[in-house]
């Protein structure tokens, strides 16, 4: 076992091996897709799936599209390519539906 900041981590963790079943590995692109997925559902675009529902919260899908504007300009010249082309593509994706759901 592995301490981190305040927490244990245990092997499967600091490898990136999960056991079945366990939750997928973090990267940055599951993270965007991650943040993504949340702003569709706050566009009212997918359902909630806790709910089951399509509820529209556009203050709430502007802070998602905010921090992931946040982000890009946070890891300019950092990232690989593919995060870098996923990241602009993603955000792109959400403003346009933004606009769309606001209209």
């Amino acid at each position: 076992m592995a301490q981190g900041d305040g927490f244990v981590m245990n092997e499967a963790q600091i490898d990136g091996s999960a056991p079945k079943g366990a939750l997928p590995r973090i990267d940055f692109s599951s993270f965007l897709l991650s943040l993504y997925s949340s702003g569709l559902v706050q566009l009212g675009t997918v359902e909630d799936p806790s709910t089951g529902k399509k509820i529209k919260d556009l203050e709430m899908a502007k802070h998602t599209i905010e921090m992931i504007a946040m982000l890009q300009e946070k890891t300019s010249g950092n990232l690989t390519g593919d995060e870098e082309n996923l990241l602009k593509a993603l955000l792109s994706e959400l403003r346009m539906a933004y606009v769309e759901a606001k209209a």
